[in-house]
């Protein structure tokens, strides 16, 4: 474990479990709580991610559950997307505003029958629970946070993840944002599809008695192990960005360019009046956007400039190993003029540009 790391930060069920071992990964401070860094060489994570299928730790997730006969009404005034009309087993991704229409953070919202389920990063947990607390007044609604010490996620991410998931005779939701549920030796598993623009993403949910069983089982089924340095880099090639890295409280909706997080015809909901005032009378400035890096990787927060002028700022950037030869993304606000011209942006004080992408690359 990094010196830095306070002695009080909780390991993920799985990190907890793999310390025990004989070979004992290096750790890493990820979304509020400690993880695995890295689990194999960082080519052959890349190359799981992007071609095969990888097993990594989700344990920094937290689960919510929304009691109450006001729970639909209430949580739909208090996040960006639909909430009433989510199909069962189904799911939506929302950012959370406050009355000035700035984004708080980002969940996901579940519905399982009339059951409402929240799930949170750890990072963001307390933050947005006291948020939602100083809001529920006359409401019957309940948050209830799920027993940490009884059960954890793993993902499965890649291509041939659905592969796997088969030769473990467990089912694979066909759809993102779906949810199927399977009893494997003995341990009642939830497994959610969640969203991915170049691989499959698969969340599955078990109690911690089944960890260790199920990690082995993904490894033996095709998986390789994969850890948070690998998975984070794949991400930022998505282009999906992370609250609190790439999305700031300062930042309104529509700058982000997540449009998947919003809808527009729900009703009301805290900072919709900003949102829909955006929508209606204009656009915003600047935008978040993904770039292809040409040169050295540049750190977050370089300034970006065209034609000697500031028109940006990078807000996480990774170089990925690839079979080829490794290729750079970064995820970057930046303003209406630069996009505009579609022009390559230089980054400040190094030799290094970046292009804007129209889509996530093939890789």
């Amino acid at each position: 474990m990094t010196d830095h790391l306070a002695v009080s930060t909780i390991l993920t069920p799985l990190a907890a479990q793999l310390t025990t071992g004989s070979n004992k990964p290096q750790l890493m401070e990820f979304r509020g709580f400690i993880t695995p860094q890295q689990l194999d060489a960082p080519a052959l994570e890349t190359a799981a991610l992007a071609k095969g299928a990888a097993a990594h730790d989700l344990g920094w997730m937290r689960r919510v559950t929304v009691r109450g006969e006001d729970s639909t009404r209430w949580l739909s005034g208090m996040v960006t997307n639909t909430v009433k009309d989510i199909p069962e087993n189904g799911g939506a991704w929302n950012l959370v505003l406050n009355a000035q229409g700035r984004i708080q953070g980002d969940l996901t919202v579940w519905r399982d029958g009339d059951s409402l389920e929240l799930e949170i990063a750890a990072d963001q947990y307390d933050k947005l629970m006291a948020h939602f607390d100083h809001f529920i007044i006359m409401d019957d609604v309940e948050l209830v946070g799920h027993d940490v010490s009884a059960e954890t996620v793993l993902g499965l991410t890649g291509p041939k993840a659905t592969e796997v998931l088969s030769r473990m005779g467990l089912p694979a939701p066909s759809e993102p944002m779906t949810t199927l549920r399977s009893e494997w030796n003995g341990f009642d598993l939830t497994i959610r599809r969640s969203f991915g623009t170049l691989a499959q993403h698969f969340e599955i949910h078990t109690p911690i008695a089944g960890l260790g069983l199920l990690w082995r089982a993904l490894s033996t089924a095709g998986a390789t192990p994969v850890g948070a340095a690998s998975l984070d880099a794949f991400r930022i090639a998505e282009g999906i960005p992370t609250y609190g890295v790439d999305i700031a409280e300062r930042d309104l909706p529509q700058e982000t360019s997540q449009t998947r997080a919003l809808h527009f015809d729900k009703g009301c909901y805290l900072g919709q009046e900003i949102v829909e005032r955006i929508r209606s009378r204009g656009n915003v400035h600047r935008h978040l956007r993904q770039l292809e890096i040409d040169g050295p990787l540049p750190a977050s927060g370089t300034e970006l400039l065209l034609d000697g002028a500031s028109v940006g700022q990078i807000t996480s950037a990774a170089e990925l190993p690839l079979s080829f030869g490794p290729r750079r993304f970064a995820l970057a606000m930046v303003r209406g003029e630069a996009e505009t011209k579609n022009q390559p942006l230089a980054c400040k004080d190094m030799p290094t540009t970046g292009r804007i992408l129209a889509q996530p690359p093939e890789l």
